[in-house]
């Protein structure tokens, strides 16, 4: 997967995995490192799915309607590439930190809801559900941050509750924030999730 590596102070210390939303690329949240943590290593990926030239994590069949058989490859596909690049790169691989924003954010979503170790924490910026239906892992001692907007005409409030709920049923700590404002990653979301970070 096409990525940028930057590592921080510490190897052993938390590494941010950045995931972009659609149309976007691997350089798209790196300004949100310095307000998270800017000594942290730094591992931003770009999606492998092009939607009409648009890179994304995985496909979907209409606005809001995900294509489950992709994400599932695609989810299989980003937890394999995590593994790997912690083996290339050094950096602890129980210490990854996601932080995505809408198509990067349902991922980390996705990443959670498959994998009991594929993430130590995600801070997950305007996501949905990624699959309905299903059974969770084992969750507990993993964190979540979800970041929601009011006036979002992507996702529906009742998404991020959704979410919220199920994390917490599988075991996780969630911490809901929500902004007055549409789908648009905003400053204070980001400084709310970095708030949240310093507890992880």
């Amino acid at each position: 997967m096409k990525h940028i590596f930057r590592e921080g102070k510490d190897l052993t210390g938390h590494t941010l995995l950045l995931l972009h939303g659609t149309g976007g690329t691997e350089q798209d949240l790196l300004p949100l490192v310095d307000y998270i943590d800017p000594e942290a290593n730094v591992l931003s990926v770009r999606g492998n799915v092009s939607e009409n030239g648009m890179p994304r994590f995985f496909r979907r069949l209409a606005e809001g309607v995900f294509d489950e058989e992709d994400l599932i490859f695609r989810t299989k596909e980003l937890y394999e590439f995590l593994d790997q690049a912690a083996q290339d790169y050094g950096f602890d691989r129980q210490n990854v930190v996601a932080v995505g924003y809408s198509n990067g954010a349902n991922i980390a979503g996705s990443l959670m809801f498959h994998y009991q170790d594929a993430l130590k924490a995600a801070s997950m910026h305007h996501p949905m559900v990624p699959r309905r239906g299903i059974d969770l892992p084992d969750l507990a001692g993993k964190k979540a941050f979800i970041a929601a907007g009011t006036n979002d005409p992507i996702c529906p409030a009742q998404e991020s509750e959704d979410l919220k709920a199920l994390l917490e049923g599988a075991g996780a700590e969630v911490e809901l924030h929500w902004e007055n404002q549409g789908h648009q990653l905003n400053i204070g979301e980001v400084k709310a999730a970095a708030e949240w970070y310093k507890q992880i």
